[in-house]
Order: C-alpha cells, then sequence, then structure tokens
C-alpha cells in the first residue's frame, strides 16, 4: 500500500493572542472568519496586519484564527531574508529565541521580541492515520513529490500526531515552489 499524503502550501501567516488582537484592532475585538482552512477547527480571517523586519515589510498579512496562547509569525527563508527578520526552521509553537519582529493594525503595534520562524515541513496526522500509515509522533520522514519536471524527495519531514488534525502535509511557498506543486498535489511518504 501506497502512503499517500496531501501536499498543501502554507503561505505566509500570522497567529495572535487575544491580548495582541485587541491591541492591533481595538479592545473586545474579535477575528472573523473568511474561510476554513483544512485543519479542523482553524481558518483564514478577514483580518490583516503588516510585518515589518529590519529592512522592509509584508503590508497585508493573513492572520489566522482562533487566536492562541503565543504571537507566532511563519515566513518562507525568502519572505524573511526580503524583511530582514531572522527566522530559523522550527516547529510550530517552537519560538522560544526565534526571530524579531513588528506587527501594525490599524488600532496598534506589537513589538514581537521573538517568534518569528519557517515552520518545519511537516504531516498533521491523527492517531487513526499515523497507526494506518504506521507512524509515530516526531517521527522523522521523507516525502516524495512526483511533479511536473521538478520530482523531489523533501526530507526531514516531521510527522505530527494529534486527534485534533486531519491528513495533509504543509510546506511552505519556498519548498512548493521547488517541487511545483499544485492544489492536489499528493506526496508518497518513504
Amino acid at each position: 500500500m501506497k502512503k499517500e499524503v496531501l501536499v498543501e502550501t502554507s503561505a505566509r501567516h500570522v497567529h495572535v493572542t487575544q491580548e495582541a488582537l485587541e491591541i492591533l484592532f481595538g479592545e473586545g475585538y474579535e477575528l472573523t472568519k473568511k474561510k476554513d482552512l483544512s485543519q479542523p477547527g482553524q481558518f483564514a480571517s478577514n483580518e490583516k496586519v503588516a510585518v515589518v523586519g529590519s529592512k522592509s515589510q509584508f503590508p497585508a498579512v493573513s492572520i489566522l484564527g482562533p487566536v492562541r496562547p503565543e504571537c507566532q509569525v511563519e515566513l518562507s527563508l525568502t519572505d524573511a531574508r526580503s524583511i530582514g527578520v531572522d527566522a530559523p526552521v522550527r516547529e510550530s509553537g517552537d519560538i522560544a529565541g526565534s526571530g524579531s519582529c513588528k506587527l501594525v493594525g490599524p488600532k496598534g503595534e506589537v513589538e514581537l521580541e521573538c517568534g518569528v520562524i519557517a515552520a518545519k515541513r511537516h504531516i498533521h496526522a491523527t492517531p487513526e492515520d499515523a497507526e494506518k500509515f504506521g507512524l509515530e509522533d516526531k517521527q522523522i520522514v521523507s516525502v516524495k513529490i512526483d511533479s511536473n519536471g521538478r520530482k523531489l524527495i523533501f526530507d526531514d519531514v516531521v510527522v505530527r500526531v494529534s486527534p485534533k488534525y486531519a491528513w495533509a502535509m504543509h510546506i511552505d511557498t519556498d519548498e512548493s515552489n521547488a517541487a511545483s506543486a499544485v492544489p492536489g498535489m499528493m506526496g508518497e511518504i518513504l
């Protein structure tokens, strides 16, 4: 049996705390849903903020909801370099000692001393998915992408197992472009 997984591109985005959201958009503000994402309970909001680095900025980066316990900015390495931000490759949530930036909203600004990362490519799996495909939480695997003219194998893909997840692999825009990925593309776990 082939171990296939949907490969999705995760573009630059921001996660914020409720406190940061209120600084950026005003007291009592709540995110408004633009569309649901593939991971259960996650959504792209209508709200956008500027992400400001030492050299430049991205003026309108989407905030993903719901709010989180910590602020986190996920950029590709190309994005980070272009605005002058150091973004180590990390798993989501591992932000200690990571890059810094400023978030600017319509009502205020938030200085992040850390929180900017390039997300480590990863596979979201439920416990049932993990059992079905013989995978374990935190296991490192390789995934083969058979794209037109840009076939490649992604190594160092971390498997993340939780009952809150849906079966999918996430790569950033740099990785997506390298593989000439298209919506609906499947990868094979080797």
